[in-house]
């Protein structure tokens, strides 16, 4: 019997400010990199095609789906997770206060890709109207909210504080 040898690659990514190096096979996923590696479970895996947005993270400050992406790409990079996301001193970003605020989640599948691209959205446009919103996460699905909570949670966002400082 034969046994096939399986390469592995270093990879170090700095996941939400903190150096994060492993071994992995150069076909695993960036997502799967997250949670198993980096045991940071926030990220979550909907349907391992891209069509959901539940696996959204930035990566350099830009919202990316991580099971579109390998790990080996996001190497020497900056990921930041929804468990990145909060003001720093055990508080809610102004996006994770405007999704409480405004009651902008249900079941909670979705919060976490959802959260990430209204960060992302608001880094880049503070001040975004209702249908800059809506483009903004066309790619990312919620089968729960009809989405008006949370584009009231990106309002409320954008008055009150934006994307928050560490983006």
């Amino acid at each position: 019997m034969s046994t096939v040898e399986t390469h592995t690659t270093r990879v170090t990514v700095t996941v939400n400010g903190r150096a994060v190096s492993e071994e992995v096979e150069p076909r695993t996923l960036l997502v799967h990199f997250l949670r198993e590696q980096a045991r940071l479970t926030g990220t979550h895996v909907g349907c391992d095609t891209s069509n959901c947005g539940a696996c959204t993270v930035l990566i350099d400050n830009e919202a990316a789906k991580s099971c579109t992406v390998l790990a080996v790409q996001a190497n020497g990079h900056k990921v930041t997770t929804v468990e990145g996301v909060g003001n720093g001193s055990g508080g809610f970003s102004p996006v994770q206060e405007g999704f409480r605020q405004e009651h902008g989640l249900q079941c909670g599948y979705c919060t976490p890709g959802m959260i990430m691209a209204c960060t992302a959205l608001l880094a880049e446009n503070p001040k975004p109207d209702e249908h800059e919103i809506r483009d903004a996460l066309e790619g990312n699905l919620c089968r729960c909210t009809g989405y008006e909570t949370i584009v009231r949670a990106v309002q409320w966002a954008a008055t009150n504080g934006g994307a928050g400082e560490w983006a």
